[in-house]
């Protein structure tokens, strides 16, 4: 396994060619996509023909640093989800989103809290990013929380996205939730 990044409990890898059906596998979860879909599932030849392709092409883009990288507890190997480090699609390469997609058994274990902790360290540390973003729903009190627990701070509320409607909470938008590296670094 080819590790990226490496916490107390998890390891973060690049995803692979043979990976489609990890993927698969999670976005099936009706609970999993309750706040990005409304609980309907990817559709596994989307995962196959536009996703996992361009999580690929997203490590030649940005030079391996950042992407979307599996993460697997370390005690037992088990694929347990995902997490997300790069910018936004015209963004600039020094402001990232940071997010994460955990499969139901890792839920509740601080597994979101450690890895977007050390992705932190490693954005601010050593790949020169200046500001770290990451946006939830509005509804999503879990990983609002994961975002307070990592010192970042509210920045806006969003409108909800056209395709995210349907989603339970969606008439009461989405924030935004920031932190600058000279934050992080006086937080350290």
């Amino acid at each position: 396994m080819d590790i990226y990044l490496e916490t107390e409990r998890l390891a973060l890898r690049r995803f692979t060619a043979d990976d489609a059906d990890l993927l698969i596998e999670l976005d099936s979860d009706p609970a999993v996509m309750r706040f990005l879909s409304g609980g309907v599932p990817t559709a596994p030849q989307v995962i196959r023909e536009r996703r996992l392709p361009a999580i690929l092409a997203g490590y030649e883009k940005w030079g391996g640093d950042l992407g979307l990288f599996a993460a697997h507890a370390k005690d037992d190997g088990a694929f347990i989800g995902w997490f997300i480090l790069r910018p936004g699609r015209e963004g600039p390469r020094d402001e990232v989103e940071l997010g994460y997609r955990l499969r139901q058994l890792a839920w509740g274990r601080g597994y979101a809290t450690e890895g977007s902790r050390a992705l932190l360290h490693k954005a601010f540390t050593a790949i020169g990013v200046r500001r770290v973003w990451a946006e939830t729903m509005y509804v999503n009190r879990g990983s609002r929380n994961v975002m307070e627990k990592l010192a970042m701070t509210l920045a806006e509320g969003i409108p909800t996205p056209s395709d995210m409607e349907r989603v339970e909470g969606a008439e009461r938008g989405g924030v935004r939730y920031e932190i600058t590296k000279e934050q992080w670094e006086q937080r350290q």
